[in-house]
């Protein structure tokens, strides 16, 4: 263990509001209310909670396909994030991004990326920018197993690596890209073991641990921060949902499922939570109404919220000087 101490009431407040709200989205895409697909974020809340816990306002965050967990740890308002689902031109990307592109440039999220692997080297590309400019702000990127296998995701770690850039690459292994198993696509064990290749350090981590993210997160970027160069962790978790609303999960096993359920992140934190004394029932109920209120204002702020305007449509097209 390392001298870095986990906010453990934080950390569990942000993965339970990252759960509360995909159930939420989930419940909405349901009833007809959030006009396009979604890709949730359930069951992986410990990756983006504690790698995100290490990060400052001005600190960039690349997401993916599945951006909504990212969004809320890093900072970007519920009400925002929401009101993009609803396409309201309140939203984080003015209604124009939808689920897949949420973020707040403002709170250092780059609107997500959802072709797979594009965002490593525009990820390289802003560590570039830090380093050249002489600021010691760092880039978290993240992406999935199936972006391992994508020629962006080679070269832009080489890119990183070659100019010992400040950015730290996530690679959350939910074990299946869509519907392909990793042991179909991988002849190795670790996906980290790839960082060897390109001369940097390759980490493994139980990505349903908070904690240990937390901590193999905190010294990644501290070295980034150093100007010490790249590193790729692995956090090794599973999403209890489909890869889409459309996906039926046919291709994997109840007895899977049930499994992992076992190793739910939010259930071992709330049991680390009470074995150290720090929470209690009745503290943990607290914030779970907490958390409900802020989705249920999210809710009504978007659903409040107008829709843009047919003209919005031209809007923002091109960079101006004076646009608001």
């Amino acid at each position: 263990m390392s001298e870095l101490s986990l906010p453990w009431l934080e950390a569990y407040r942000t993965m339970l509001l990252i759960r509360r709200f995909e159930e939420r989205c989930n419940a909405l895409y349901m009833q007809g209310r959030i006009p396009s697909t979604l890709h949730l974020y359930i069951g992986q809340e410990a990756v983006a909670t504690g790698v995100c816990a290490h990060l400052r306002p001005d600190d960039a965050l690349f997401s993916t396909h599945r951006p909504h967990g990212h969004a809320l740890a890093k900072g970007v308002a519920p009400r925002a994030i929401m009101a993009e689902l609803f396409a309201k031109s309140t939203g984080c990307c003015r209604g124009k991004g939808g689920s897949m592109h949420v973020g707040d440039v403002n709170v250092g999220m780059y609107p997500a990326i959802a072709i797979v692997g594009a965002n490593v080297p525009l990820a390289a590309g802003v560590a570039l920018a830090a380093k050249r400019l002489h600021e010691d702000r760092v880039v978290v990127c993240f992406f999935g197993d199936g972006a391992a296998n994508e020629g962006a995701f080679h070269e832009g770690m080489n890119l990183a690596a070659i100019w010992d850039l400040p950015v730290v690459y996530i690679c959350e292994n939910n074990l299946y890209a869509a519907s392909t198993p990793i042991s179909a696509a991988f002849k190795i064990e670790d996906i980290a073991a790839r960082a060897a290749a390109y001369g940097m350090p390759g980490v493994v981590v139980d990505g349903n641990d908070v904690e240990a993210v937390y901590e193999v997160a905190g010294e990644a970027i501290a070295r980034a921060r150093r100007r010490e160069g790249p590193t790729l962790i692995e956090a090794k978790t599973y999403r209890m949902c489909g890869h889409s609303r459309s996906d039926p999960r046919t291709y994997r096993s109840k007895e899977e499922e049930a499994e992992w359920e076992e190793q739910d992140p939010i259930s071992r934190a709330s049991l680390r939570l009470k074995e150290m004394g720090l929470a209690s029932d009745e503290s943990l109920q607290a914030i779970e109404e907490e958390v409900t209120s802020v989705i249920d204002e999210a809710v009504a702020f978007a659903e409040e919220s107008p829709s843009p305007e047919p003209i919005d449509a031209l809007k923002h097209v091109f960079w101006e000087a004076r646009d608001a």
